[in-house]
């Protein structure tokens, strides 16, 4: 389930991790492996163990051999979820990864019994019981919160081991629907998901990123879905989130008279329902507003006031008990405390927004993009609360690059109040380009998020250097950031010590040259999120250029690099380039007096529906003169534009490391 309260206002990461979690980031490490006693395995794992296994790729380190999930609906509210594995490890990495069984609980969501068993390759069986699990609390990010985790390690995991598990959990459903991620990032040998409801329930069943399967009907309304080899998902550079590419079932039921299918409208109503009586104005939130809005004439001026109080004066705080991971609390108490989550902090600007006459929206979202599956209306698809704010006509649109243009209610800006680098105007890039689901008082409605345009993601790159004698180049740099260049560069920099944001700077300057000393680094407009981000450098490189008898041998591409490893074996997914940008890089490399051109490198130019790229070295006098421009056009490129991309990024590298030879003229 995905916990709303659970998002982050720093930066989400690219691509999704899988189901598995490591000990170091539960926060948990096992120093010793827990008693475990000789006992006899369950039928349904012998049985399993004893299953003939196809051939699988010589990297493979584990298999699963069942994955089941049996879903028993009691009542509205109470279902009651099992969960078993049998993994066969085959090589030492799998005891790792496959080792462990984590199971969450919460208050809602009893852990009732929970054990685990090891076939090992040679020797007894082994059975390690819910006592010898380790349990850790909630995240770091949040104040409070009810949910908990065990950990239990299996022991004698070797390679030729089966490890199995099998756990309960009873809960009390926010939502009647359950969801089954079957494909991991190793194979499936066998899949199963069992429905049982009460007689006279119905259900709905939704398939995401997989044909439809029909279930079995096992009798006493119970049914049964069964897969056998489900692929592994394989890992690769830059793929999408695992949510928008793994195999998946949603399955909804409904007691006797309830609606029959499932729907995004319906998951809206359901959100709307959570989210009311939740935005009162009280006098002290009127009172900011009229503080905030005095002196200001024009309506955007007002909302961009208000949104930066919810961005910037409402602290990232969550607090997760029960619904309130998926219901905000109080605007009164969230403007009170000046802390909230992010639904909580939606919540709080669309109060004030309204004093000012605004109208506003929640909208939820996956911060990993393409995670919500259009045809896929699963009500735990989203991890993070977001804003639609309704434009009065008389606010124009200049530099709002996140207006989503809506045939009923118009104008809408897309806002983030939790980001703390993304001005009003823009959207952080991982909500670009997916879909979001806004929520209204009729329901809910898919809407796909504005991409920016590569213009407003910028780079640019100024440099003027001079090249000794004897190879050494001194010059300096200044950088022009702005939008997503911006806001990922502002956030790096805001999260490190003062101290430390020069070496930042200089790791970059590591990437290119083999010895160098930074002599100076400043950085302007590093917390006003709505300005460009200045960042101005000057170092000394020694041996930058090659001297060959009277040659000189130098790079133009002095600084930054474009180009991109993409594997070149057959990929299975497409490539997640993150952002729509624009770059450009001017450099001016003053040389030694008395040099001539003997070579300069030829003008590089590559354009393709996903990003275009071109370069010219001139030498004008006695200066050498590198332009270039580098834009990405599309944020996902698609597996059959995978080759163009390789050839692309291959012809950008060539110029990269493409030298100019010079030699001394006659003097």
């Amino acid at each position: 389930m995905n916990n709303r309260s659970s998002c982050s206002p720093q930066p989400r990461p690219r691509i999704s991790r899988f189901a598995r979690i490591s000990l170091l980031a539960a926060g948990v490490v096992l120093l010793a492996v827990p008693r475990a006693s000789a006992t006899d395995v369950p039928d349904w794992l012998r049985a399993a163990a004893q299953e003939k296994l196809p051939d699988y790729p010589k990297d493979t380190i584990a298999v699963y051999l069942l994955s089941e999930q049996v879903v028993t609906v009691h009542k509205a509210e109470e279902t009651e979820i099992l969960y078993r594995g049998a993994i066969r490890i085959l090589r030492p990495k799998g005891k790792d990864e496959y080792g462990l069984v984590r199971v969450e609980s919460s208050n809602d969501k009893k852990l009732t019994y929970l054990k685990a068993w090891c076939i090992p390759a040679q020797g007894d069986s082994y059975e390690v019981k819910e006592k010898d699990a380790v349990e850790t609390g909630f995240d770091a990010e949040a104040l409070y919160g009810d949910v908990r985790r065990k950990i239990l390690r299996v022991p004698a995991a070797d390679p030729g081991s089966v490890v199995g598990y099998e756990y309960v959990v009873r809960q009390r459903p926010y939502y009647l629907q359950d969801q089954w991620w079957f494909q991991e990032d190793v194979p499936i040998r066998r899949a199963r998901f069992t429905l049982r409801m009460p007689v006279s329930w119905a259900f709905d069943a939704k398939w995401g990123n997989h044909v439809e399967v029909a279930p079995r009907n096992d009798g006493q309304n119970s049914f049964t879905w069964e897969l056998t080899d489900v692929p592994a998902i394989e890992v690769e550079p830059d793929m999408p989130p695992y949510r928008s590419i793994a195999s998946c079932l949603a399955v909804q039921y409904f007691p006797p008279g309830g609606r029959a299918s499932s729907s995004w409208q319906a998951v809206g109503a359901w959100d709307a329902q959570l989210n009311l009586g939740r935005n009162e104005v009280t006098p002290e939130i009127k009172a900011k507003v009229d503080e905030l809005a005095a002196g200001k004439t024009d309506t955007i001026s007002k909302i961009r006031a208000l949104a930066e109080f919810a961005q910037g004066q409402i602290r990232y705080v969550a607090i997760e008990i029960g619904i309130g991971g998926y219901q905000p609390h109080m605007a009164g108490d969230i403007f009170s405390h000046r802390y909230g989550d992010c639904k909580d902090k939606a919540n709080l600007l669309r109060t004030m927004l309204s004093v000012i006459g605004v109208e506003a929206f929640p909208v939820l979202v996956n911060t990993e993009r393409g995670s919500v599956l259009p045809d896929f209306p699963a009500a735990m698809s989203f991890d993070h609360e977001i804003t639609a704010v309704r434009l009065p006509p008389d606010v124009p649109e200049s530099d709002m690059f996140a207006v989503v243009d809506h045939p009923k209610l118009g104008r809408l800006l897309i806002f983030d109040p939790t980001s703390p680098y993304v001005p009003l105007g823009y959207i952080p890039h991982y909500e670009q380009d997916s879909y979001a689901l806004l929520v209204t008082p009729d329901g809910g409605e898919l809407l796909r998020m504005p991409p920016s345009a590569p213009a407003a993601n910028r780079l640019s790159r100024i440099g003027k250097f001079t090249l000794q004698a004897d190879g050494t180049l001194v010059g300096q740099v200044d950088e022009i950031r702005r939008g997503a260049e911006a806001a990922v560069k502002r956030g790096e920099l805001l999260r490190m010590a003062p101290a430390d944001r020069a070496k930042s700077i200089e790791r970059f300057l590591g990437t290119f040259f083999g010895s160098y000393t930074l002599t100076k680094a400043t950085i302007g407009n590093l917390e006003k999120n709505d300005e460009m981000l200045l960042i101005h450098y000057e170092f000394t490189a020694r041996a930058y250029s090659k001297n060959a008898g009277n040659l000189l041998l130098l790079r133009p591409a002095v600084l930054g690099r474009k180009a991109s490893a993409v594997a070149e074996k057959d990929r299975k997914y497409p490539v997640d380039l993150d952002v729509k940008s624009l770059h450009t890089d001017s450099f001016e490399i003053e040389l030694p007096p008395g040099y001539v051109v003997d070579d300069l490198p030829p003008a590089a130019s590559a354009a393709y529906d996903f990003g275009r790229y071109s370069s010219e070295t001139k030498l004008e006098a006695n200066v050498l003169r590198y332009k270039r421009s580098f834009e990405t056009k599309q944020i996902v490129v698609p597996l059959d534009q995978v080759p163009d991309l390789k050839t692309f990024y291959r012809k950008i590298a060539a110029d990269e490391g493409a030298t100019a030879v010079l030699k001394l003229g006659a003097k």
